[in-house]
């Protein structure tokens, strides 16, 4: 019963996350076609449920949902839930699970804020804050480089695991979709590992040049693809493909399969 529990929480983070990407997709996409923007960032997109009816509600759903990826992320990360081999690879995919669940725990937190309290002002670049306190620690360009490095690698990582087909490992496709969930799945994760490659791409400027300002997020990256030659267009698909990730998740709620942990497995 634990285990079943723990299951289904997984699976509403994975749905939660889903409706992230969704929301931060759609409002970028919105933002190409009718100009505009302030919401082209996760914590903007969260913010935009507060305009739907029964928002509060909603971006409480959210945070709870959220709550249960950061754990199932802790859970792959220290109980190696995903059964991965014990090497040098396998190590790096068990830190990155932990990286991912302190990224969410940060939206999580966003996502219960804003529910709790209605809305409000927020840090709209917490990567320039998180950026300007690394460059004060001893070492510090060279310690927001080595993490810049790690972010443009777990990219490079992500547009291999989308273009490659390997999430398919773990996932159960019904065969009357598969062809769809199986596009949404590639470009979705292919999109998003270039988001995170530009993120990392600012990081390692900010390093350089030891100015934590020019360190930015998914909104500052969407504005440096839009100001590329064809930015628009690139723009709006790297737009459909933030909303194919939202999909991607929502499959994955679905169809991914989850070895959620027991309560003995926390007492090893």
């Amino acid at each position: 019963m634990q285990k079943n529990k723990f299951e289904t929480f997984a699976r509403l983070g994975y749905a939660a996350r889903g409706v992230v990407y969704l929301l931060l997709g759609g409002f970028a996409l919105a933002s190409a076609f009718w100009g505009g923007g302030g919401s082209e960032d996760t914590s903007g997109a969260l913010s935009g449920l507060l305009r739907a009816p029964f928002g509060r509600i909603w971006l409480g759903l959210v945070a709870f949902g959220l709550l249960g990826y950061v754990l199932w992320k802790l859970a792959q990360g220290l109980l190696n839930a995903d059964n991965v081999d014990d090497d040098a690879k396998g190590f790096l995919n068990r830190a990155g699970q932990l990286v991912s669940a302190g990224a969410n725990l940060f939206l999580m937190l966003t996502a219960a804020r804003l529910a709790w309290s209605g809305g409000g002002g927020g840090n709209s670049n917490g990567e320039e804050s998180a950026s300007a306190w690394v460059l004060q620690q001893p070492f510090g360009p060279l310690l927001l480089g080595l993490v810049a490095a790690g972010v443009i690698a777990a990219a490079l990582v992500q547009i291999w695991y989308g273009g490659s087909g390997r999430y398919r490992d773990r996932l159960h496709l019904p065969a009357e979709h598969r062809t769809w969930m199986d596009r949404a799945c590639k470009f979705g994760l292919i999109a998003r590992g270039v988001v995170i490659a530009i993120i990392g791409g600012f990081l390692g400027y900010a390093a350089f040049t030891v100015s934590p300002e020019q360190a930015g997020g998914v909104a500052e990256a969407l504005a440096y693809v839009r100001g590329l030659p064809f930015g628009p267009w690139l723009y709006g698909a790297i737009a459909l493909g933030l909303m194919a990730f939202g999909v991607y998740g929502l499959i994955e709620a679905r169809y991914r399969s989850i070895d959620a942990p027991t309560l003995a497995d926390v007492g090893k």
